[in-house]
């Protein structure tokens, strides 16, 4: 698979413009032949709270773009962004995979909202975890502060040889990012894509891309810089099969219940 990773430095609340930009690199990424395209969590936006100036109503003017866009690139599709039903005070901070066609084959809402940035009053916690396919590779998506929670990874882990993370995570604990992404790869014995946003957002939060992509057994085949929107890398998941078969270790693997107090 080949697959255009987007660290994109996203024009804060600015929807118009990030359609235009995601519109380009998914050009770009056709005409390298790529198989996949994936944006950052909240792509269109970048992490507001802002739900009145950048929330889509319902099914809006973000689901149809995207559409478009793969459909146009004729290239499979993954990004992020916030929406709210009406009739709800609070939004969903979504996760979307779209195909070749420009069909919606997956979506996911953020299962843990950051509480440090007062996320949980403004956006609703997802209650399930999802799994899906790209060109017949199976795959699930979590979006940035999941990564910190490796129990929701497990529930997927046995039906995916691909996992993707999208997000805005902040440079000061990019460290933090790569490690985590490491983990669940080498856990999951999958291969983890992360995805993170590039540049300064309008509350003046400093993100340092740092996207990449880890095989089921740790390593890194791709990383990138601070500075570059535009990240190509290529990957064999059917590699995720060796690797389960020569160390299979998700045969041994227990699932258990929370305690909560």
């Amino acid at each position: 698979m080949k697959a255009a990773l987007i660290q994109l430095n996203t024009a804060w609340e600015d929807r118009q413009r990030n359609y235009e930009k995601a519109g380009f690199f998914a050009k770009k990424a056709a005409g390298e032949s790529c198989d996949l395209i994936v944006f950052p969590e909240m792509f269109n936006t970048g992490f507001s709270m802002n739900l009145a100036a950048i929330a889509d109503e319902g099914i809006g003017e973000t689901t149809s773009a995207l559409s478009e866009i793969a459909e146009k690139n004729n290239i499979n599709l993954i990004a992020g962004f916030p929406i709210k039903a009406p009739g709800e005070d609070k939004g969903r901070n979504m996760a979307v995979a779209y195909d070749r066609k420009g069909m919606l084959r997956a979506t996911y809402a953020k299962m843990h909202p950051f509480c440090l940035a007062d996320e949980e009053k403004y956006y609703i916690a997802g209650d399930n975890v999802t799994t899906f396919d790209i060109d017949g590779i199976p795959s699930s998506i979590f979006i940035c502060y999941d990564l910190r929670f490796p129990e929701v990874f497990r529930k997927v882990a046995k039906q995916v040889h691909a996992i993707f993370v999208i997000a805005n995570w902040p440079s000061e604990r990019v460290e933090h990012w790569n490690a985590l992404l490491k983990a669940r790869a080498i856990e999951n014995q999958c291969f983890m894509i992360g995805v993170n946003r590039t540049g300064i957002d309008g509350n003046g939060i400093c993100y340092s891309g740092s996207s990449c992509v880890i095989d089921p057994i740790g390593n890194f085949i791709c990383s990138g810089s601070e500075s570059d929107e535009y990240l190509v890398c290529e990957f064999d998941p059917l590699g995720v099969n060796e690797v389960r078969s020569q160390f299979p270790f998700l045969k041994d693997m227990r699932l258990y219940d929370a305690q909560e107090e």
